[in-house]
C-alpha cells in the first residue's frame, strides 16, 4: 500500500521549549497507526501539525505525496475526532454529525445518506432525532466519531477520543473503531496515552518519548521484542522493572550483573562492541516474573511489601536485596499472598533486556533457557 502521510525531520517548539524534535514517520493508506506517549508528550501537537493548525519549525510533512507545509487545513482534507465530544447542545444528533458537511456547503440531498451511513456504522441510527443532553457518555463519543468520519477522505485523526470513559464503554468503542477502520480501509492516525488501548487497537505503534519517536513496530514485536529502553519503560501496565546493571565478560561470553542476579546475554548483531565493564539498565516486565512453590538453588527469595488484588490476578510488589520489583501473579494458581510474606520467584532470562544507560539503545537480551 502507498504511503499517505510522512513526517520528515519535523520539529516544533514554543519559545525556548522544544516539544517535538526530528520526527520521522510514515503511515500507509490502510494503516491503523497509534501514536503512543505519556501525557504532555506532544501527541496533540503532532496531529495539529498534520491538520495544518500549526506549522513546523523544521522539516516537512508529506501528504499524499505532496509537501503540505504551507497548505491550508481546508485543502488537506483530513477527518478529525477530538478528545472532547464538543457536540452542539441545541442541535439534533443528525445536525451534529452533518455539521462538517454543512461547512463544506454540501447539498442537503447529499447530506442525509452520508449521515445515515455514518450513524449506521456506529450503531446510533435511533439517536439521530435526539439532543446531546439525552445521550450517555458512550453514545456522545460515538456521535463524535461519526461526525469525524462523515467527511469523505482517506485520512482520519483521533486525539485520545476514549479518555474519560469507563472501562466497559472504552472496550466496546475499541471494537467499534477497529471494525470501522477495516470497513473503511482508510488511514487511522490515533493518539493515546493508554498502553492497553494502544496494544489493542494498533496495526502499528509509534512510541513518542522525550520529544521524538524512539521506536515503531507492530504491537506484538514492539511489546515482546523492544529495542529501546523508553519503549519497555512506558508501554505496558504495570510498568516494567528497571534495574541498574553491569556488563562483564566470562571467557568468550558476555554476562550481566545486578545486585541480586547474574546471567549471560546474547548481544544484538547491530551492536559493534560491548565495553568491559559497562554500566547498563536492565528491564524485565512484571509478567515475566513467576512465583514458584518450594525452593531450589536457582530460585530467588523476595519479601512482599504491597499487593493489589485484581480478582483473576494480583499485582505484587517485592523487595529483593534492596531492589524493588513488581510482578503480576494469577491469583488462582499459587495461592493467596499477604504483605510481609516471603516467596520464591524465578524468571526466564530470555525475557530480560539490557540497554545502554546513556542512549537507551538495546545491547541484547538474556540467553534463552537460562533460568534465574
Amino acid at each position: 500500500m502507498d504511503t499517505v502521510v510522512e513526517f520528515r525531520g519535523v520539529s516544533k517548539k514554543y519559545s525556548d521549549l522544544m516539544v517535538l524534535e526530528d520526527i520521522n514517520l510514515s503511515i500507509r493508506q490502510d494503516d491503523f497507526m497509534v501514536i503512543y506517549g505519556l501525557p504532555s508528550s506532544g501527541k496533540t501537537v503532532l496531529l495539529r501539525l498534520l491538520m495544518g493548525l500549526e506549522a513546523p519549525d523544521a522539516g516537512d510533512i508529506i501528504l499524499r505525496r505532496e509537501n503540505v507545509r504551507h497548505m491550508s487545513p481546508k485543502i488537506r482534507n483530513i477527518g478529525y475526532v477530538p478528545q472532547d465530544f464538543a457536540l452542539i447542545p441545541h442541535k439534533t444528533i443528525f445536525e451534529n454529525i452533518a455539521y462538517p458537511l454543512r461547512l463544506m456547503k454540501k447539498p442537503t440531498r447529499e447530506i442525509k445518506p452520508v449521515v445515515e451511513r455514518a450513524a449506521s456504522m456506529l450503531s446510533i441510527e435511533e439517536l439521530l432525532d435526539k439532543l446531546p443532553t439525552q445521550l450517555s457518555g458512550g453514545q456522545k463519543q460515538r456521535v463524535a466519531v461519526a461526525r469525524g468520519v462523515v467527511k469523505e477522505t482517506d485520512i482520519y485523526l483521533f486525539d485520545d477520543p476514549l479518555a474519560g470513559l469507563d472501562f466497559k464503554l472504552r472496550e466496546r468503542l475499541i471494537d467499534d473503531l477497529r471494525r470501522l477502520q477495516e470497513d473503511m480501509a482508510a488511514c487511522f492516525f490515533y493518539a493515546t496515552s493508554d498502553p492497553i488501548e494502544s496494544l489493542t487497537l494498533a496495526a502499528s505503534i509509534a512510541v513518542l518519548h522525550e520529544r521524538t519517536i524512539c521506536e515503531i513496530g507492530d504491537p506484538q514485536t514492539i511489546y515482546f521484542n523492544p529495542h529501546h529502553l523508553s519503549t519497555i519503560d512506558i508501554l505496558g501496565f504495570p510498568r516494567a522493572n528497571l534495574l541498574d546493571g553491569r556488563i562483564i565478560r566470562k571467557a568468550s561470553e558476555v554476562w550481566c550483573q545486578t545486585n541480586f542476579l547474574e546471567f549471560p546475554i546474547a548481544v544484538d548483531a547491530e551492536v559493534a562492541t560491548v565495553e568491559n565493564p559497562m554500566d547498563v539498565t536492565v528491564a524485565v516486565r512484571p509478567e515475566s516474573i513467576q512465583k514458584i512453590l518450594g525452593r531450589d538453588e536457582k530460585c530467588l527469595t523476595a519479601d512482599i511489601y504491597l499487593r493489589e488484588d485484581l480478582g483473576a490476578e494480583e499485582i505484587i510488589y517485592l523487595n529483593i536485596q534492596d531492589s524493588n520489583l513488581t510482578m503480576v501473579n494469577p491469583s488462582s494458581q499459587t495461592g493467596h499472598n499477604d504483605v510481609g510474606d516471603q516467596i520464591s520467584i524465578s524468571m526466564n532470562t530470555a525475557s530480560i533486556f539490557v540497554f545502554e544507560k546513556d542512549t537507551g539503545n538495546r545491547i541484547g537480551r538474556g540467553v534463552d533457557n537460562f533460568n534465574a
